[in-house]
């Protein structure tokens, strides 16, 4: 799998290309941009979003629970750390992911707990919470 990402040297509009689909990304027009598509950020939210919401239906239809539907509402924030063991050497800024799951469908409370408990187990969830390395070259 490979994202080709490719931006200009004015603006922030990035052209992006995930296999057969071309999608873009921009930041707003308060911040410099054109708001031509939605933010690095927001195509984060999106992918933990999407893949909360095919993970918990996935198991719900694997139990043949009455599921019917699932919204996911994702929000961003950073804030100051108040008691960061390692603020001598990081910065001392904590990013949050406030996750929202509603659930359609005639569930049992059992049935939510359980849907809740998979959510975190989205294969992105996981790499957002484990240790990510980045290796970065030029070519």
């Amino acid at each position: 799998m490979e994202v080709v990402v490719r931006g200009g040297i004015t603006g922030f509009t990035q052209e992006i290309l995930a296999g057969t689909h071309a999608l873009t990304a921009d930041e707003p027009v308060s911040v410099g941009g054109n708001d031509a598509g939605p933010t690095p950020y927001e195509f984060l939210l999106a992918a933990l979003g999407a893949c909360t919401s095919m993970t918990v239906a996935m198991y719900a239809r694997r139990k043949a629970w009455p599921l019917i539907g699932i919204t996911v509402r994702l929000r961003h924030s950073r804030f100051h750390a108040q008691d960061c063991a390692d603020c001598e050497t990081r910065q001392a800024m904590l990013d949050r992911i406030e996750r929202d799951i509603q659930f359609h469908g005639g569930l049992s409370s059992e049935q939510r707990d359980k849907l809740l408990e998979i959510a975190d187990k989205c294969p992105v969830h996981q790499t957002l919470t484990s240790k990510i390395e980045i290796q970065t070259r030029l070519v």
